[in-house]
């Protein structure tokens, strides 16, 4: 392996493989370290095989929470050897995947732009701050990457749910009739119910099939039809013969000449376990919001004592992550004893309810600032997908039993909410002085709590969601109380803000263009940039940010100034 690029990058996911490919179609040289093990979708995706021929029945492990079959192996919220620590009393769940292509692997690949209220926030309710530039300023950037990963929805004309470009999105698929059912009561209740935007293909792209509706897109997609960067983005860029792709490279630190100033990486190759030094003139840190602040606070020296690029100090501050309700399921009798068809569709919500009362919030009617989104999930799911809820219907035993199931399956659904938090000195993350991983790395120590906002955002969730089920005549199954409604922080998998962006270095760790204010060619191109979380799932943000600020990137590269 050649030990000069001019660039390396640090992570496969979403932000590192747009970075990558950008860069090497700008036409620089790059190397890529990714900590998990290589991964080929083609060769490997499940995505036929049944439960019932897995191992437990493909059941839930540690090293694969998702169940047996999702496309994440020997990752997971804990991993042997890597640990993670906790404040007292606190608890985060830090999720990582650990192989080629991050978690794009299995996301779920919901893909909202966020709004012009949601990049100034501060300016709207005065909490929290402003990103350090307004939605029109990305707007084609949306438009862009959504042509390139393949997006499907529909423009609603909706307030803060931007449409997109005609061009930009291909059709959704058709709700599926549990879906038209729980949009029929809100159409009564004035509550908006649309179609999801994903980044699945409805129409071919590029090399990539259309989805065909027969697998769930947390197996990975062998088509490509479900977007991940292992069949696109990553092959795309080495078509150009400039990407180099080490895997099982778990890098150390970030390496600094005499000045202080960035010159490449230290990584422990995890086959040999030694340890190899490589270097670029520009590094750009796409890890997962957490990891790349891991990696910025280990990498201290004369010149950083405090870790990389932190004369500011918030390196590892203003964590965030969506509150995510626990679930809901109501049983609704109006459901029961449907044909029985197919209603698998493509493989989650096609519908779902987007945050609608902005101008209610504006007025000060609501005891809470920021919105959360409300998705929920029925219909006749394939066998070990589950029953949703309707074995805790049953009742009885023989033939009997079976035909109330057989009646009730595709009657129930589970509602999940999704909120936006405010950043909050509560919950950070920093160097645990006392606990190392397998390779001698100090490891994160986290510290969380959901503010008062947030607990009665939740309380507002749990009573739109009862709503909907009495106005459906619906019957509850399950129901999480009123003080425990939300999980844990990190259980959505959205963690970012822990470097976020700014206009002023006292207060942010790099300027728009994720470029670190202490150290101009440091480029941090993931989640961790991120000012503020919209209610939104934040990939399509994180890709899009990657794409305008590579090309950012290219041209400092281009004009000699990095």
């Amino acid at each position: 392996m050649k030990s000069n690029y001019d660039v390396i990058v640090v992570g496969s996911g979403a932000g590192g493989a747009m970075s990558a490919y950008m860069l090497t179609h700008a036409g620089y040289r790059v190397l890529m370290l990714e900590a998990g093990r290589d991964y080929d979708p083609a060769s490997e995706t499940p995505m036929f095989q049944m439960e019932r021929d897995a191992p437990l029945r493909g059941a839930a492990t540690p090293d694969r929470p998702k169940g047996y079959y999702m496309a994440t192996h020997n990752g997971g919220w804990e991993i042997e050897g890597q640990p993670y620590t906790h404040a007292d009393g606190e608890q985060f769940n830090w999720f990582r995947t650990r192989m080629l292509g991050g978690r794009t692997n299995h996301w779920a690949r919901w893909s909202p732009r966020y709004g012009p209220y949601d990049f100034k926030p501060k300016s709207r309710d005065g909490l929290g701050v402003d990103w350090p530039f307004a939605y029109e300023d990305i707007a084609d950037w949306y438009d862009k990457t959504e042509r390139l990963i393949g997006v499907y929805g529909r423009n609603d004309g909706l307030e803060n749910h931007p449409d997109s470009a005609p061009d930009a999105i291909q059709p959704a698929p058709a709700p599926r009739a549990y879906e038209l059912f729980m949009k029929a009561a809100c159409d009564e209740l004035g509550i908006p119910c649309v179609p999801v935007n994903r980044a699945v293909l409805t129409r071919p792209l590029d090399d990539r099939a259309a989805c065909f509706y027969a697998t769930h897109c947390m197996r990975g997609c062998s088509i490509g039809a479900a977007f991940q960067t292992t069949t696109s983005l990553l092959p795309m860029a080495k078509k150009t013969g400039k990407l180099n792709i080490k895997t099982g490279a778990m890098v150390r630190e970030v390496l600094t000449d005499s000045s202080g100033r960035p010159n490449g990486v230290e990584f422990i190759d995890q086959a040999t376990n030694t340890h190899h030094q490589v270097h670029a003139r520009v590094v750009v840190l796409a890890a997962s919001a957490c990891e790349t602040a891991r990696l910025m606070l280990n990498s201290t020296s004369e010149n950083h004592p405090d870790g990389l690029a932190n004369t500011s100090g918030q390196v590892g501050r203003n964590l965030l992550d969506n509150p995510q309700s626990k679930p809901v399921v109501a049983y609704f009798p109006a459901l029961d004893g449907r044909p029985n068809y197919d209603e698998f569709g493509a493989a989650s919500a096609h519908l779902h309810i987007p945050w609608w009362l902005y101008q209610e919030q504006a007025r000060g009617e609501l005891d809470f600032q920021r919105g959360y989104q409300l998705i929920f999930f029925g219909g006749r799911q394939p066998p070990g997908m589950g029953l949703g809820g309707v074995a805790d219907l049953a009742d009885g035993y023989g033939r009997d039993l079976k035909q109330q199931v057989r009646s009730q399956f595709g009657s129930t659904m589970t509602f999940i909410a999704q909120g936006e938090m405010i950043p909050s000195d509560d919950c950070y993350c920093e160097i645990d002085p006392n606990v190392k991983d397998r390779w001698g790395i100090p490891v994160l120590k986290y510290h969380w709590k959901w503010s008062d906002q947030e607990q009665r955002q939740a309380r507002h969730m749990r009573q739109t969601i009862l709503t909907l089920v009495e106005r459906l005549q619906g019957q509850i199954v399950t129901l999480p109380e009123e003080d425990d409604f939300l999980s844990p922080g990190g259980t959505c998998i959205h963690e970012v803000g822990t470097a976020r962006m700014g206009d002023d270095p006292t207060l942010s760790v790099t300027n728009q263009y994720g470029q670190c204010w202490d150290a101009d060619n440091l480029f941090l191109m993931d989640g961790s940039v991120f000012a503020s979380e919209a209610h939104k799932n934040p990939t399509l943000t994180i890709l899009m940010l990657a794409m305008r600020n590579s090309e950012y990137l290219a041209q400092q590269l281009s004009k000699g100034e990095l």
